[in-house]
């Protein structure tokens, strides 16, 4: 249990600060800014562990989890541009 509320902590952590970094909206509301930390947090990790980098250090994963986000909020910026262009 301690487990899951950290991960929605971190990720709530990881999608607010992307949502500052990244213009838009994020979808979803606060549930959504969740989701897209969570999610960055594995894509982050994913690709840190891809070139060999990987750490123990909350900040650390905070900062992974945040580039991760990144991309994800650019990720669904592109795509929902591309749906209203249609």
């Amino acid at each position: 249990m301690g487990t899951i509320i950290g991960a929605l902590i971190i990720g709530l952590i990881c999608g607010a600060i992307a949502s500052a970094i990244v213009p838009g909206r994020t979808p979803g509301g606060i549930i959504g800014v969740i989701l897209v930390g969570i999610v960055g947090g594995f894509v982050g990790n994913i690709l840190f562990a891809a070139i060999g980098f990987r750490t123990a250090w909350w900040v650390g994963s905070i900062i992974i989890g945040v580039i991760g986000a990144v991309i994800v909020l650019l990720i669904l910026n592109w795509v929902q541009g591309r749906r209203s262009s249609l």
